[in-house]
């Protein structure tokens, strides 16, 4: 028979990884557009993108004074204005690489969590939506 001081380690390790799948934040997120030129991060070099171009520019919440440069996230589509914008059970990986206030390129709308790239935004809602309500977590 085993102990509870045998379990209990066990019983530990379960919810730290259970706990650590389940902490997200909500928020919202709009798209961009090419010109892809980080203004903030990086200073200006386009060759730390990520080369599937899955990144997003991070809006003033999640922007702690530039230490967001280069933090990824995991972002998941929870609903739009927009009727079934949502891609049902997709997630995209991006990596920040920008500020969402300082962006070269106009996002579909202003102020929201992340901007993500078409490409980012695609992946996880219909392009025909200018602005989704997300989960988000750090990786």
């Amino acid at each position: 028979m085993s102990t509870p001081w045998k379990i209990l380690p066990r019983c530990a390790l379960f919810f730290s990884l259970f706990l650590r799948l389940c902490v997200a934040d909500v928020g919202t997120a709009a798209y961009y557009g090419p010109p892809y030129t980080p203004t903030v991060c990086f200073g200006g070099d386009t060759s730390r993108f990520p080369p599937n171009n899955l990144f997003a520019a991070a809006g003033e919440g999640v922007w702690d004074n530039g230490a967001a440069c280069g933090r990824a996230y995991t972002v998941r589509c929870l609903s739009s204005p927009t009727p079934k914008a949502c891609v049902n059970g997709s997630t995209v990986q991006v990596k920040v690489v920008d500020q969402g206030s300082m962006l070269n390129s106009m996002p579909s709308t202003n102020g929201t969590t992340l901007v993500l790239s078409n490409a980012a935004f695609q992946m996880i809602a219909s392009s025909t939506a200018s602005i989704i309500n997300i989960e988000f977590a750090q990786v």
